[in-house]
């Protein structure tokens, strides 16, 4: 991998590169060995060359954000790891309309939209996920999704960067064309709704305080491990179903909130997989629903 490092450092100079990068410390999980490349583009250009480069060497390549849906093995991730994090985060408002790059997190975005005095966004302003990976899932919380105020998304799709409508882009709940399809989020545009910055932000207040008293955010997770299945809450069903508080190894089962596993010190992601397997298999025995993992699983064992 040194080769590649090498070739980097002389096409892309200013780039921030590391070896053999820990994951644990770009995901919230704090779980995760090491990608054998990590890299952080700090503009579009950037990242296409350095798909380019990795391309040309036969080397794999894995985009990631803030890391706060993602479960990466304990055996780290082979090839080029491009983070696209705050070197690639700009936000702009022209209007009633609201631009952001895919480093971006929707904290960042939400309280932009809010100073400007644009409203629709309030929602996100506790998720701590980035807008590329937000985008590409459809993120939401509190009754709304970014699909509600998506205009269009730039995506680098089949080797070429492509502008998305918001019907091109097939959004449904925790899906769009990216997870059907593949592609990679690069920038999103949004339409918001003129209201009063104070208004905005009490309801974002209030939302944000809903979340501390729900949701365990005192301790490491991926948030919501379990997408809501039909006509169910994940989270009352792995509860009534008795698992709130069931430990394996450093992984437990939030007592806070059913819906999240959590890392209470030392967790492997192999910790983390096999409780999956166990609250799944609890469920499906008792209730004889499938639950389906919300959150993306990367890497090698």
């Amino acid at each position: 991998m040194k080769s590649l490092k090498h070739i980097f450092e002389k096409h892309l100079p200013g780039m921030l590169l590391l070896e053999a990068e820990p994951m644990a410390r770009h995901t919230t999980f704090r779980i995760g060995g090491p990608a054998d490349l990590l890299a952080q583009p700090s503009s579009e250009e950037e990242l296409l060359l350095a798909m380019k480069l990795a391309e040309e060497q036969d080397v794999p390549v894995t985009v990631v954000g803030n890391g706060s849906n993602l479960l990466v093995r304990d055996g780290g991730i082979r090839g080029l790891v491009l983070l696209l994090g705050e070197r690639f985060s700009g936000v702009s408002v022209e209007g009633e309309e609201i631009f952001a790059q895919a480093g971006a997190t929707l904290a960042k975005l939400s309280a932009v939209a809010q100073r400007a005095g644009l409203a629709g966004l309030e929602f996100a302003s506790g998720i701590p996920g980035t807008l590329g990976g937000g985008v590409a899932m459809n993120a939401g919380a509190y009754g709304g999704q970014l699909s509600d105020a998506l205009v269009s998304a730039s995506v680098l799709e089949d080797g070429a960067v492509r502008d998305f409508s918001r019907e091109d882009m097939q959004m449904g709940y925790r899906t769009t064309r990216i997870l059907k399809r593949g592609g990679i989020v690069l920038s999103a545009r949004f339409r918001l709704t003129p209201d009063a910055p104070e208004a905005i932000g009490m309801r974002m207040r209030e939302l944000n305080a809903r979340r501390r008293e729900k949701q365990p955010l005192e301790l490491p997770s991926a948030g919501s491990t379990f997408k809501r299945p039909e006509g169910y809450f994940a989270g009352a069903l792995i509860e009534d179903a008795g698992l709130k508080g069931v430990q394996l190894g450093g992984a437990m089962v939030s007592v806070k909130h059913a819906g999240f596993v959590v890392n209470v010190g030392g967790a492997t992601a192999r910790d983390v997989l096999e409780l999956i397997v166990h609250i799944r298999k609890t469920v499906r025995a008792k209730y004889g629903v499938e639950l389906e993992t919300e959150i993306r699983v990367l890497g090698e064992d």
